[in-house]
């Protein structure tokens, strides 16, 4: 049984857009799946969200599969820098990485620095990266997605017109992020 976590991003929460959808498609498949509430937009930081993870710290093995939404998948690349683990794969939707325009850049930075990312620490922890992105996104533009899919070695998986991958785009089911994640467990 593989453990997967889903990491919202900011003002997300664990009930919105496809993260209970994918929730129930995967506990169905037998995976145990976590999908921790952060503090968000109030008490936003790396350090009160990776205090929330250390909750779950017993969950990460290597057969593990972290999946991030939005500034979930910033997070994401910063617990695989921070943490000693290695995963099997990390799926990053829509993630903002420091390419600007990013609509919630100040709240953004403040939670992730300068977005200095150590990419060969990242890489070293997981053993496959898949990064979505859309064309049409209004929060986090394409530059993010392309800038993280050549940093992680991976090629951008490009869905035009899914704005945010969030509700309001259509998206309380995200298809094709289940058969990726289904051809790794």
């Amino acid at each position: 049984m593989a453990n997967i976590f889903i990491f919202h991003g900011t003002g997300g929460y664990p009930e919105e857009n496809w993260f209970p959808w994918l929730k129930q498609e995967l506990e169905n498949l037998g995976c145990n799946v976590i999908v921790p509430r952060f503090p968000t937009p109030e008490s936003q930081s790396l350090e009160n969200w990776l205090e929330i993870l250390e909750n779950y710290r017993q969950f990460f093995d290597e057969n593990a599969i972290l999946v991030g939404h939005s500034l979930g998948g910033a997070f994401l690349l910063r617990v695989l820098e921070k943490y000693g683990i290695q995963v099997k794969a990390a799926f990053i939707v829509a993630a903002p990485i420091g390419i600007l325009p990013i609509r919630n850049f100040e709240s953004d930075r403040l939670f992730l620095g300068n977005f200095d990312f150590n990419w060969k620490k990242i890489k070293s922890h997981c053993r496959k990266f898949f990064v979505f992105h859309s064309d049409s996104d209004p929060f986090v533009s394409l530059g993010n997605g392309k800038e993280l899919a050549k940093n992680l070695g991976t090629k951008l998986i490009l869905i035009p017109n899914a704005g945010h991958f969030n509700k309001s785009a259509g998206y309380a089911k995200f298809d094709v992020l289940l058969e990726k994640i289904k051809k790794e467990l």
